[in-house]
């Protein structure tokens, strides 16, 4: 089991008394539960039982868990998992002791607590959130902090002291066996220790609280027993009791009772009527003196030896505030939901109802915390009271009441609360879930008869821009987001389309345009001699992104109907020149094109959907504070979910493998073949491990150290792939690289059976060894990287597709988008990227609509290194990175130096290629 922020924790005592059957409940989204448990929650009708479904743990595996928890744990664990650190600690002092139970069974308790103890314990348990103990006791009340901590410290105890050793610390099978057993006959050395001990009382104050006809509160003292904390009395039964009855108590339990509350009357001033008292049982009190108990009164008690039991429905009846608006003019106009800006207002409510204005002015005219509304006492925030004031001016733009109507919350002020929308702004909502279901015809100027998903994707951006939301096409690549984007433009004629993307794909959009709407007029916007003179209404301009962060301005100065970023990775660092000077361009509507809308970092798709709808996700810390670390670092479910009900209506993604999508693309198949490292290799390899290592060990600032580490990466995977590139030697290569060799065997029996392949390397100084070996060896090569020219570039994907070269090399930067290589029935990934969504991505150059014949995907793994260890880690994490939360290889700067040095050496059990 793995704590997750999203988990919660409580401890419940054992029902039969013994202690160390008592058991840590953990609850949250995350947990897989075994059972239920009965918690006093608070829910939306107010305070009440509720049965929570939970993993029940025994303490002796429940502490693990408590002491490793992640720093972002619920407030719960955390304090559990202090009360834990606190019991052993109290353990380790030798305050244990054994006990009797009431029922005679033998038990080992924490004990005795000296001051401190008493002291720390008081502070402790005041700080507890109501979660952390509400567990039932009885029908009325729930268990009181300080109690159910001194119950868990005994199940501790009671657990961890049954040891082998136990028989020699005492003599008796009762405090020694596992099953519980009961205490045989008397034992003078126990009853002693009881008297000496154990005998003694702690005082309760239960407060009950008071019906309509009640003018005070009532505190009712109660005796409970330090021996055993399941033994209560009323004071007014003790002072009637029968000699047996209070001895159970210690003979001195009417002294120590007196001498309790004279400590208390001290430490909290509302109590000195009751020693007025012949024989104390109870004290009236007003509402002020209840207060003062909400406050710190019950604390200064605590410390004083006096606990306060509080009344369940005391605690859960507060006010809160949700989030309201009011509601927009009209929702028709398209920009409304992007530039409006509505009236926020608070809306304080009662058990999820919403108070009247009436109940909202008696709030604000309340001079105490405690008053009582709608026939319950209440509990009011003063701070409450501010914001209703201090809020009345708050604004929100359109689309963060949208964002807010999709997960029902609001961040304000830091604060996350519910919100309610304005029923217009509810209805938008509910109609974004079903957008991708709605439909508009073809326009009768495409060229093209679209697949069902492409109709369905038309139509998905035109109600997306026809309310000026914008918004991301993130279908797979090869599924046809160009033809959908040239038929949106043809039906909504709103004026010129924007369209910018990468230097390489300029030449490709201009086929796309002439193969699907010939008639349209079309600008490249690139080159000396660019401009915009005479733009029509219904032209459709292509520009790069580096003309775009030349000539942001002048591009500015055009009304545009629609900007479409292709490729829209390229802008997915928001600080970047690219990404602001995209934001400079206005237009009626934005949209994002790219089947990979987070390939490292949930930031990316930040950047991206900002863009395209501003606001939706929040100010860029904010949403990496409560939504990427959550996700991304600790795979939080809460978070995901919520992540994902915002951002859903706004992505519209579709797959390959997809049911009904791409029916007729044909089977690919993925493979790993592992190599071997030659012996040059191997003994390369582990020289370079000993000596950064060495130089990790003594870096000075996390910066020097990560440095190392992208250097101890790229050394290690350049020495994978061959000796010459780590060496930057130009010579003969052969017989040198178990790479190398794998590759030779698989492009023999591919060009061999007259079929074509696709290899995709990281480094162009690899490329240029393999292109220069393979020709050597009278393999016909095609070279694609970054210094290639679009013209060049062009020439070479035609030159393939007819079929005039077998082995097309390619840079993974250069080659991985943009490209229709249908040729190819093969794919080789020399070397890895280690992010999933990267080579899914390089592998769809092959993999698309128009491949006819089968794929099949090569990927060249050394064995026991480096790539073999992360190729494992990267597979045990693709269903996250699917999800939206992509690889990358910044996680491996966070390793410690231990798990770095594991995750790099090379396997002592790892042959090498003679």
């Amino acid at each position: 089991m793995r704590l997750t922020p999203g988990t919660e924790a409580v401890f419940v005592p054992a029902a039969d008394g013994v202690a160390r059957h008592g058991r840590v409940a953990f609850w949250g989204p995350d947990v897989d539960n075994d059972g239920w448990i009965e918690l006093v929650l608070r829910g939306r009708s107010g305070i009440r039982r509720r049965q929570v479904p939970a993993r029940m743990v025994p303490v002796q595996e429940a502490l693990p868990l408590l002491l490793t928890n992640p720093t972002d744990a619920s407030l719960t664990v955390r304090v559990w998992s202090v009360a834990a650190l606190a019991g052993l600690g109290l353990m380790a002092r030798g305050r244990i002791v054994p006990a009797r139970t009431a029922d005679g069974y033998g038990s080992w308790r924490v004990g005795p607590l000296d001051p401190y103890d008493h002291d720390w314990l008081a502070r402790m348990t005041t700080a507890m959130p109501v979660r952390a103990y509400a567990v039932p006791l009885g029908d009325k009340h729930i268990h009181q902090p300080g109690e159910l901590v001194r119950l868990f410290w005994d199940a501790l105890a009671d657990t961890f002291v049954r040891t082998s050793g136990a028989p020699t610390a005492v003599d008796a099978p009762a405090f020694t066996t596992a099953e519980p057993a009961k205490i045989a006959g008397p034992l003078d050395w126990l009853d002693a220790l009881d008297q000496s001990e154990h005998a003694g009382v702690r005082v309760v104050l239960r407060l009950e609280v008071p019906d309509d006809d009640a003018e005070s509160w009532m505190a009712v003292v109660q005796l409970r027993s330090i021996a055993d904390p399941s033994l209560i009395l009323d004071a007014e039964e003790l002072w009637h009791a029968p000699a047996a009855v209070v001895a159970r108590f210690g003979e001195d339990a009417e002294s120590d009772l007196l001498l309790a509350l004279r400590r208390g009357a001290r430490a909290w001033p509302p109590m000195g009527p009751i020693l007025e008292q012949e024989s104390p049982t109870a004290i009236p009190l007003d509402d002020e003196s209840v207060e003062d108990l909400l406050g710190d009164g019950a604390a200064r008690l605590n410390n004083a030896g006096i606990d306060v039991l509080w009344p369940a429905n005391l605690l859960v009846e507060e006010v809160k505030l949700k989030g309201g608006m009011e509601a927009p003019k009209s929702l028709t106009e398209p920009a409304m939901t992007m530039r409006s800006l509505l009236r926020f207002s608070w809306r304080p409510t009662l058990s999820g109802e919403v108070l009247t204005e009436d109940e909202i002015a008696e709030l604000a005219a309340a001079k105490r915390s405690l008053i009582r509304l709608r026939g319950r006492w209440v509990k009011v925030d003063r701070a409450l009271i501010g914001k209703l004031r201090k809020q009345r001016d708050r604004q929100l733009t359109g689309l963060e009441a949208l964002s807010a109507a999709l997960t029902g919350e609001i961040d304000v002020d830091g604060e996350t609360i519910e919100f309610e929308a304005a029923p217009e702004i509810a209805r938008l909502a509910d109609r974004l879930s079903t957008m991708d279901t709605e439909s508009i015809d073809t326009p009768a100027e495409l060229r093209a008869t679209l697949r069902p998903y492409q109709q369905r994707g038309l139509a998905w951006l035109n109600a997306m821009t026809e309310l000026g939301l914008g918004g991301c096409l993130a279908d797979d690549m090869g599924l046809g987001k160009t033809i959908q984007l040239i038929a949106l433009h043809l039906h909504r004629k709103s004026g010129p389309t924007l369209v910018i993307c990468p230097t390489t794909l300029l030449g490709n959009w201009e086929r796309e345009l002439a193969k699907f709407a010939p008639h349209l007029p079309v600008r490249r916007y690139h080159g000396g001699q660019r401009h915009l003179d005479d733009l029509r209404h219904d032209e459709v301009v292509l520009a790069s992104y580096g003309v775009v962060r030349r000539d942001a301005e002048t591009l500015a100065t055009i009304d545009w109907g629609l900007v479409a970023a292709d490729e829209a990775q390229h802008a997915k660092n928001p600080l970047s020149r690219t990404a602001k000077s995209l934001r400079r361009i206005p237009a009626a509507a934005r949209l994002a094109l790219t089947g990979t809308p987070v390939e490292n970092r949930l930031s990316e798709l930040w950047a991206i959907l900002d863009w395209t709808t501003p606001h939706l996700l929040g100010s860029q810390e904010s949403f990496r504070k409560k939504v990427a670390i959550p996700v991304e670092r600790y795979g939080n479910q809460e978070a995901t979910e919520k992540l994902a009900k915002v951002v859903r209506p706004f992505l519209l993604r579709r797959k390959k493998t997809d049911p009904g999508i791409a029916p007729e693309l044909p089977p690919k198949t993925e493979t790993d073949q592992i190599v071997q490292l030659t012996v040059e290799q191997a003994t390369l390899y582990r020289a370079i491990v000993e000596e950064i290592l060495a130089q990790i060990e003594e870096a000075q600032g996390d910066m020097d150290r990560r440095g190392l580490i992208f250097k101890l990466l790229t050394a290690l995977k350049q020495v994978c792939n061959h000796p010459a590139q780590y060496l930057h030697e130009d010579g003969p290569i052969g017989n040198r690289s178990g790479k190398l060799a794998a590759l030779e065997e698989l492009l023999d029996v591919i060009v061999a059976e007259n079929e074509s392949v696709l290899v995709f390397t990281q480094y162009v100084e690899m490329g240029r060894l393999l292109e220069k070996h393979l020709a050597g060896r009278g393999i016909r090569t095609l070279f694609l990287h970054g210094g290639t020219s679009p013209r060049q570039r062009d020439e070479m994907v035609e030159r393939f597709q007819r079929g005039e070269v077998p082995v097309f090399l390619l840079s993974l930067k250069a080659g991985g988008v943009g490209l229709n290589l249908t040729r190819a029935s093969h794919v080789i990934h020399y070397d890895r990227w280690w992010n999933p969504a990267v080579e899914d991505q390089a592998t769809d150059r092959a993999y698309r609509i128009g491949q006819t014949k089968p794929v099949q995907v090569h990927k060249l793994i050394t064995e026991g290194t480096v790539e073999d260890r992360i190729d494992t880690l990267v597979k045990s994490k693709r269903a996250l990175a699917e999800a939206v939360v992509g690889g990358g290889e910044t996680w491996l700067t966070e390793l410690s130096n231990q798990e770095l040095a594991d995750l790099v050496r090379l396997g002592q059990d790892v042959e090498v290629a003679a």
